[in-house]
């Protein structure tokens, strides 16, 4: 039976992730309330509490004076940094609250395992924000499948264009650039790909193996005259990967969404220059201290024989993601806007669309994020956890697979799940 009054959360980490999905819940009071928050940033956190009218008593510099009270909401979304999910997310479920974790998970096998021991210990919910299985795109694409147009599914192709500007941000210059500090690029950016196959073909992921490399982004490819840092820099002007163009150029024109916001708090012309200066983001991409791959290819096969080919790639502009579907009676493409059908047997084409699409952050991951918060506050309501796309035993099952890929990247090998 539905509750008819709104369910209580708590956001641990007010910056982007936090943020979006808080503001669903502001977006459909009569679903959710937002009525803690536990950042130590004082402008995120301060931010998050004015937008959603928390109380003094309920905002929160850390996450261990929430758990350190009485229980204030019925369920908790963990936003924080990657490394930073394990601590919370076990003493929230030993409280008995209900968690919604970003992904990925941990940047650990083992930690990842941690988590699920804990949340079922407790009998609590999880939903992983693996966010690319709500978008009505995905489920178009998953109804087209399961009627059996295009038979048996018998090969996958599917590329994450992960766009020259966007590696640079956040992979080069950013908070994913290297990982001891917080996680492998594959599981980063693209433990959504891997977990959006598992869910598309329908069957585990059995066996894995893979290759990629920092190839570009590192010191013997900088440009003769280049400098450390873009404001000072020559080559500047003829650089894809300037900084000025990025975010200073953008603020000049009087853009100050993402990714701005993680550049600096001050989204003036003077800030966001004072940012490039004296921060990590006006940096020369060929300067940092990255480590991460910026190029990786998957081979996956799963039960039943099917195979797939995964392919993330800094080289591309940013874009939606791209795949095509082989069948034993037919093949469909998609864009992530149309999902095309060819079938063999009638030699037609059937393009069909939805309207929200798309599978980037910046469009809310094509109804996304819209997608996951309506399916766990329902599961909550409700107390049906068949609302969840993305529960314990299928995201332990995908972040397995990208812990296997990367064994077998290393290891020049192919690797077992499980």
């Amino acid at each position: 039976m539905q509750s008819t009054q709104p369910v209580t959360l708590a956001v641990v980490g007010a910056g982007n992730r936090g943020s979006v999905y808080a503001s669903w819940a502001k977006a459909h009071p009569d679903r959710a309330k937002v009525v803690a928050v536990a950042e130590p940033r004082e402008y995120q956190r301060t931010r998050l509490a004015e937008a959603h009218g928390i109380p003094p008593e309920r905002t929160f510099s850390h996450w261990k004076d929430l758990v350190a009270g009485p229980k204030v909401a019925d369920a908790v979304i963990v936003a924080t940094q990657d490394k930073e999910h394990v601590a919370p997310a076990l003493a929230l479920a030993d409280l008995g609250y209900h968690l919604m974790i970003e992904k990925p998970l941990a940047p650990s096998e083992q930690d990842c395992r941690t988590i699920i021991e804990a949340v079922e210990r407790a009998g609590v919910m999880l939903a992983v924000c693996h966010v690319l299985r709500s978008t009505p795109y995905t489920q178009l694409l998953k109804r087209v499948l399961d009627e059996g147009r295009i038979g048996e599914i018998v090969n996958v192709q599917h590329l994450e264009p992960v766009g020259y500007w966007h590696q640079a941000h956040s992979y080069v210059r950013g908070n994913w650039r290297r990982e001891d500090q917080s996680s492998p690029a594959l599981l980063a950016k693209s433990c959504h790909d891997i977990d959006w196959l598992r869910y598309v073909v329908g069957a585990p992921i059995e066996e894995v193996s893979s290759f990629g490399s920092l190839k570009h982004f590192k010191a013997e490819n900088a440009p003769a005259n280049s400098a450390d840092r873009c404001l000072d820099c020559a080559v500047e002007p003829d650089c894809p990967y300037s900084a000025k163009r990025l975010y200073l150029r953008a603020v000049q024109s009087g853009y100050t969404g993402w990714p701005l916001h993680v550049v600096t708090d001050d989204l003036t012309e003077a800030g966001v220059t004072k940012a490039l200066r004296e921060g990590p983001y006006g940096r020369c991409v060929y300067r940092c201290d990255n480590d991460v791959v910026d190029h990786q290819v998957v081979a996956l096969r799963f039960g039943g024989d099917v195979a797939a080919t995964f392919t993330m790639t800094a080289f591309t502009q940013a874009g939606h993601r791209q795949t095509q579907i082989f069948g034993t009676h037919g093949r469909v493409d998609c864009d992530g806007e149309t999902v095309t059908v060819h079938d063999f047997r009638t030699e037609e084409l059937d393009t069909l669309t939805v309207e929200s699409s798309g599978m980037d952050a910046a469009s809310g991951h094509g109804g996304g994020d819209a997608g996951l918060m309506d399916a766990f506050t329902r599961a909550l309501a409700t107390g049906d956890r068949r609302h969840i796309l993305s529960g314990p035993a299928e995201s332990l099952e995908t972040h397995l697979a990208v812990f296997a890929s990367e064994r077998a990247r290393h290891g020049r090998t192919v690797e077992r799940v499980g």
